[in-house]
């Protein structure tokens, strides 16, 4: 019989091309209509069955052992960023203002690469293992995680483990992140219109500053993580958009602002939420102004079952050896496949991709994002070994 790593050899060069194709064609969440359809080409030519139309675009792959067993799902999301690229490689984004900064692309590409490896020796599978393609990750706090799981995408086969890979900038070729719970943490978001009264700059007094108030607001919101909450506990609070004002020697009557929330703990998540909400509706209240709260309940934290995070990580040992999975810490960036997690066992896990050029690496979601192409057929080689030896275990 091949082996998974001799089969994912054969066919590295495809898996970069295909990476290399979407790269060039990033359609954004709930658009992803071509890339469905080249995951849809490729399943059929890996002779792969496919069911598609969950969450519009979502595509699921089945591959269904030749021996009975349980069944094991890998996860792989679609679409792009509203970024304009910002590189100068041959197959940048052709698609002005959109880019796959997030590595979806790449993230594709390597599930059907396990695919087309898993197909070739279902035979030897005990059980079945699935292969889901998501739209809409990027589109927080609504994502398509939960709309495929709305859309039927488990009610033939329901999973018993799920597993999910994102590229790591920050992690050598090589080395894989998996922590046995915290993962990726919850990813709220809030906009705030702030209303006064505004007037000329030389007459102060006969209107209210929305910019003032705004001001004693956001330097507020930042005593809920100082001074609120445990310092063991792990809590975000930033503002990274204000809005407002017309001239510089005009009060403004209105000031937006809008921002983020992370946390790990739901409690936690609860109690910088309640906070927020005092300081912003006390604060406004003190200074006779208006408020206007749109706080929006985003993803929760993507948090890994000990048993199978072990299982990723003995499997990915076994494939990069014995320092492939190093200790680190989890990271407060939201991620849609924590809504997965929420309804059946699995973990996520971090591949590293950096590239060789170490000191010039952009982060995620960065205009210059770059990954090293040379850790594609790893990712592929992981997701089919990590299948294969879960469903040993669940045997």
């Amino acid at each position: 019989m091949n082996t998974i790593k001799e089969l994912i050899s054969s066919i590295e060069s495809e898996i970069i091309n295909i990476r290399r194709t979407l790269h060039k064609n990033p359609e954004l969440a709930n658009e992803e209509h071509e890339t469905s359809t080249l995951v849809k080409e490729k399943l059929s030519d890996y002779g792969v069955k496919w069911e598609a139309g969950f969450a519009g675009t979502g595509v699921l792959g089945i591959i269904e052992g030749n021996k009975p067993g349980g069944t094991v799902a890998l996860r792989a999301d679609m679409d792009a960023l509203p970024i304009q690229e910002a590189n100068d490689h041959e197959f940048i984004s052709e698609n002005k203002g959109k880019m796959h900064a997030c590595g979806h692309d790449a993230h594709t590409a390597m599930l059907l690469g396990a695919g087309y490896a898993l197909e070739k020796v279902k035979d030897e599978i005990n059980g079945t293992v699935l292969l889901v393609f998501q739209p809409a990750e990027e589109n927080s706090p609504h994502g398509g995680s939960k709309q495929m799981m709305e859309d039927g995408v488990f009610n033939t086969f329901t999973p018993d483990v799920i597993y999910g890979q994102h590229v790591w900038p920050g992690l050598p070729v090589g080395k894989v992140g998996i922590r046995d719970k915290e993962m990726m943490g919850a990813s709220d978001r809030f906009k705030v219109t702030i209303k006064g009264k505004g007037g000329h700059a030389s007459m102060p007094h006969e209107g209210n500053d929305a910019l003032i108030v705004t001001n004693q607001i956001i330097s507020s919101l930042q005593t809920i993580i100082s001074r609120n909450m445990n310092p063991l506990d792990s809590a975000v609070v930033t503002v990274g958009k204000i809005e407002g004002g017309y001239s510089y020697n005009v009060i403004p009557d209105q000031v937006t602002f809008e921002g983020t929330v992370r946390t790990f703990k739901p409690e936690v998540k609860e109690k910088v939420k309640q906070r927020f909400h005092t300081i912003i509706e006390q604060t406004v209240s003190a200074f006779d102004a208006e408020s206007n709260i749109q706080y929006l309940d985003g993803y929760p934290a993507t948090i890994n079952t000990p048993k199978w995070a072990e299982q990723a990580r003995v499997t990915s040992k076994k494939l990069l050896g014995e320092d492939a999975a190093p200790a680190l810490d989890p990271a407060l960036a939201g991620e849609d496949f924590s809504r997965f997690l929420l309804e059946y066992e699995g973990a996520f896990i971090w591949l590293g991709t950096q590239i060789e050029e170490s000191a010039n690496q952009k982060p995620l979601h960065d205009p210059g994002f770059k990954l090293n192409e040379k850790a594609l057929p790893l990712g592929s080689e992981f997701l089919a070994a990590v299948a294969l030896d879960t469903l040993k275990t669940l045997t």
